[in-house]
């Protein structure tokens, strides 16, 4: 099947030897051991289906770029397999492949050809390629007088020039500007829409989030959580955490609503109570109207010693992404001097401006304007609600703006549409 991926049992160690014989012997399947073995990938097994896009995240030295390299086959496997059928398109790192007294030109030349494809093809698809780049004149310059941004360019130019069968994207797109950041990601898109299949190695969580059917976590070299986009995104935050906050854990409870509800702190100060209610009548509201005032108040009980309290909240609609954030920190209401049996009452009012959807709110229970440094508590969606228009007049997106048309100049009147 066209733009196949398996991985089965995968692994990669560097090894030191003790001489180049020992080294040598080693090749031919020699009983030797090496004076120092390290893994940076073990027991790695996942397939990718013709059409998928998967994410591939983790901390820096989680192995990403290692296994990337293992599947292109740049770098061989220690251990276990990689098979691939259909024809592979991977920017790995930036300028790879590239020479810096040949021209952007030349280099596109050589890289494609790399690739597979003839001179002939190369120079077919090459008006395409200088287009898309825009780096005009430079195209014919040597790569040696290229920024980083203009050689991401000409590379993911040249990379996507043919619409492979598996699509290969580290981070380095991160590295472009952000009008070309767009324009690429605008044309995986399209390849996705096209039955592509893509593995994209990112740390940004909203590319994940808007771009990927599964996605796989890794740490320390091993896969720690494979599946969808919002389960492993938050438990990857909180995993980040976690390890900045030694006592703390994590649980994810998938609630009949849909919502995967993320809860992780060390529990100093916990949540018990989360409700959103219309600011003028009291009552409690699970679906808001726009333009509707409403007044969102959370309890929590201190359980420890807490220097210092700062709640955030953080707002998403369905697909995952944040519409809107703060905390108090940000507004100079941090509170102090907590005790163990304490109990802090937090109401915030505010107009729901928000498009016809559904949307969760994920409190946080910190010490500064980061999760990093105390996190007492964070829980994911842990409340949901639906907005619907009313009385507004229609509108797409996720913001309703209070906006009027003034319209002048000779011709007939407008009329209100009935």
């Amino acid at each position: 099947m066209s733009g196949v991926l398996k991985a089965r049992g995968l692994g990669k160690a560097y090894r030191r030897w003790r001489s180049e014989w020992l080294r040598a012997a080693s090749w031919f399947g020699a009983p030797v051991r090496p004076a120092e073995e390290h893994w940076v990938l073990r027991g790695i097994d996942f397939e990718v289906e013709a059409g998928q896009t998967i994410g591939i995240v983790g901390q820096n030295g989680a192995g990403k770029s290692t296994l990337l390299k293992l599947i292109t086959g740049t770098t061989r496997p220690t251990e276990g397999s990689v098979a691939t059928s259909g024809r592979i398109a991977a920017i790995l790192e930036l300028g790879m492949g590239f020479n810096p007294d040949l021209t952007g030109r030349e280099n596109a030349f050589h890289s494609a050809g790399l690739m597979g494809y003839s001179r002939a093809q190369i120079a077919e698809a090459m008006p395409d390629i200088e287009a898309f780049a825009e780096i005009g004149e430079y195209f014919d310059e040597p790569v040696r007088t290229y920024s980083s941004g203009m050689q991401m360019r000409v590379a993911f130019s040249v990379a996507t020039a043919f619409k492979p069968d598996l699509l290969i994207v580290d981070e380095a797109l991160s590295v472009g500007d952000s009008y070309f950041q767009h324009k690429s990601f605008d044309r995986i898109r399209s390849y996705r829409d096209q039955g592509v299949s893509i593995l994209l190695v990112t740390h940004s969580m909203g590319d994940v989030r808007t771009l990927c059917d599964r996605v796989i976590l890794l740490d320390k070299g091993r896969v720690v959580k494979d599946g969808a986009p919002e389960e492993v995104v938050d438990f990857y935050n909180a995993m980040i955490a976690e390890k900045e906050n030694e006592a703390g854990s994590i649980e994810q409870i998938r609630h009949e609503t849909g919502w995967l509800q993320t809860r992780s702190g060390t529990g100093e100060a916990r949540i018990v109570d989360l409700r959103l209610f219309d600011a003028d009548t009291g009552s409690e509201v699970s679906m808001a109207t726009v333009g509707q005032r409403l007044n969102l108040r959370l309890r929590a009980e201190i359980h420890g010693d807490v220097p210092q309290l700062v709640l955030g909240y953080m707002l998403r609609d369905r697909q995952g992404h944040v519409v809107w954030g703060t905390n108090t920190w940000h507004t100079g209401q941090v509170r102090s001097g907590l005790k163990a049996g304490d109990t802090v009452e937090f109401a915030m009012n505010f107009t729901c401006t928000l498009g016809p959807g559904s949307y969760s709110v994920s409190p946080a229970l910190v010490s500064t304007d980061t999760h990093l440094v105390n996190n007492y508590e964070w829980v994911d969606n842990l409340l949901v609600f639906d907005v619907m228009n009313v009385s507004s007049p229609t509108f797409i997106g996720s913001n309703w703006l209070d906006a009027r048309f003034d319209i002048g100049g000779a011709g007939s009147s407008a009329n209100s549409h009935e």
